[in-house]
């Protein structure tokens, strides 16, 4: 997708020097990216503490269950 936009200029130096990426389109999709990983990562650790473990799962032998059905 090809769109215009105005970057601040002292923002995009900094980040080329951070990150030793050559150009500003390899620069937005590194950041793109980054963003993305990031509110994932906050969606799961907003979880943190909402689930329920079940102290007596036992993943072993769940596995042997499973394969015995096979």
């Amino acid at each position: 997708m090809r769109t215009n936009i105005d970057l601040d200029e002292a923002l995009v130096k900094e980040a080329l020097e951070l990150t030793q990426v050559s150009t500003k389109k390899e620069l937005v999709h590194l950041a793109l990216q980054e963003l993305i990983r990031s509110r994932k990562k906050k969606s799961l650790l907003d979880l943190a503490g909402q689930i329920q473990l079940d102290e007596d799962f036992d993943l072993d032998q769940m596995r042997k269950n499973r394969h015995a059905a096979d």
